[in-house]
């Protein structure tokens, strides 16, 4: 057994730890999550996702290790999120981290939270190179050029909200509740064909391939105070939106670069009426979509480390970082495309 890799994640709400064999084989997993607790001030609160963090850590990592039969010697490195993320979150997570490595004597790799969940689908099978990859998150919004393993180029992105995050304002104007995207999917599926309300899908003149989701939650509480019955049909109208959006610009992306798969990743890549529209475009026009199952759609510790197994594939050598490593808490993922 080769590469077996202990991945953490805490760049917000969600304490994860995984073990990996290999970039691809989960051999165990255990998340906690503070969602519940978020809920009571309607969001994430930093600092009570970092104590969180805090708490949940020691057993996780013993959860995931008794899963997978195994012990910290039996690990060959340690791998966490090193942003981007919330500060104090990030830091619990490398705290541990650097201990861990520490202690058993193992190399520490430090992974892009972004690259982290587009390297979720090494999980579900080879990566077929280049295609498209597409984040969707309650924190990220973006479309890249995935040329080769390590070599991206960002398409778009989100000019303002993420698309999750344009999930949850919504779903607190509809009085659902955080976490918002599961719980406007809920509502929107209660409709039977379209819902009869429409929101607005923002295209942007200078770059066809950025997302802006701002305007979404103006227009919805517009709509809202003028006709406030059937949320349920406004709850379709915002999913439609975001969705709408997002295969737009994949569309266009495709467009410029044509090539034969697109792979997505993030929390919002679990809703089934993007899956639904993606694969009806995808039919069309040809191309073979890649999305992971839900569980390693949202933060999870499986996906750190099988970005870091990539990394060591792709090198043929362990990308140790120094223990000084610290949080980066806006840090991005590839170079803006130049021309296709």
């Amino acid at each position: 057994m080769d590469h077996v890799i202990l991945g953490l994640e805490t760049s917000c709400d969600e304490t994860a730890v995984a073990v990996v064999a290999d970039g691809s084989r989960v051999l165990g997993e255990a998340v906690a999550s503070s969602a519940s607790l978020q809920a009571r001030y309607g969001g994430v609160v930093p600092e009570v996702a970092a104590r969180e963090h805090v708490a949940a850590l020691p057993a996780l990592v013993d959860a995931a290790l008794a899963d997978a039969g195994l012990s910290g010697r039996d690990v060959d490195a340690v791998a966490v999120t090193v942003g981007p993320g919330l500060l104090g979150s990030l830091l619990v997570g490398m705290a541990a981290a650097k201990a861990l490595a520490v202690a058993w004597r193992r190399p520490l790799v430090a992974v892009n939270h972004l690259e982290a969940h587009l390297a979720a689908n090494a999980l579900v099978g080879p990566l077929v190179l280049p295609a498209l990859a597409l984040l969707v998150s309650g924190g990220h919004t973006g479309l890249w050029l995935w040329r080769a393993d390590g070599e991206w180029e960002r398409l778009g992105q989100t000019r303002d909200d993420a698309a999750g995050e344009a999930l949850d304002k919504g779903a607190r104007l509809l009085g659902l509740g955080y976490p918002g995207g599961p719980a406007v999917e809920a509502l929107a599926r209660t409709v039977d064909g379209p819902g009869g309300r429409r929101l607005p899908v923002a295209r942007l003149s200078g770059s066809e391939l950025d997302f802006s989701f701002s305007g979404l939650k103006t227009a919805l509480a517009q709509g809202l105070a003028q006709q406030p019955e059937e949320p349920a049909r406004w709850a379709w109208a915002l999913e439609e939106a975001v969705v709408q959006a997002l295969v737009e610009r994949v569309a266009a992306a495709h467009a410029r670069y044509p090539v034969d798969r697109l792979y997505v990743a993030g929390g919002v890549a679990a809703n089934r009426r993007l899956r639904e529209r993606l694969a009806e475009w995808a039919d069309g026009a040809g191309v073979t979509v890649v999305v992971p199952p839900p569980r390693w759609c949202t933060d999870n510790g499986a996906m750190v480390a099988a970005a870091a197994a990539l990394r060591w594939n792709r090198t043929g050598r362990l990308p140790a970082a120094p223990l000084s490593v610290a949080p980066d808490t806006l840090l991005e993922l590839g170079r803006p495309a130049g021309p296709a």
